[in-house]
């Protein structure tokens, strides 16, 4: 299995339908040209792939916060369905610590829906703790 940042447009269209299990919300062209958005502001993606296959899809910022200083921040993180429970998920998570090490992260952080059972329970078995909760206002109008 091998671990790269996503750089091309090609790369891109190549981790779309993983990236697309995750956010059923988008449609190709439309998730596409977020990730472009997103990248303007520092956004990026890894990928694990092997034997021409994409196993698993992280998209990622690394920033700096008041709360956790250099930090990485992981906004979206799927393994293909057919390729779930195969290690993908954790060379990915290994990866990313690995990463944020090298950029002189402190802390490693993500949110994960309430009803992602099986997501949680990978995220506990990688040392993550949970450590808030996130509130949101989903609806700015009157």
């Amino acid at each position: 299995m091998e671990i790269k940042i996503a750089e091309s447009a090609a790369e891109l269209e190549r981790i779309a339908p993983v990236l697309l299990q995750l956010r059923t919300n988008f449609d190709r062209q439309s998730l596409l040209a977020q990730i472009r958005v997103q990248q303007r502001a520092g956004y990026q993606i890894a990928y694990a792939e092997s034997g021409g296959e994409v196993l698993c899809v992280a998209g990622f910022v690394v920033s700096s916060k008041l709360a956790w200083g250099k930090n990485i921040y992981i906004d979206d993180l799927v393994t293909d369905a057919n390729h779930r429970s195969s290690g993908a998920g954790k060379g990915m998570m290994d990866w990313l610590k690995s990463y944020a090490k090298e950029k002189g992260c402190e802390q490693l952080h993500l949110d994960s829906g309430v009803q992602r059972f099986a997501a949680h329970r990978f995220y506990l078995r990688e040392r993550f703790e949970i450590s808030s909760h996130h509130f949101a206002v989903r609806d700015l109008s009157p």
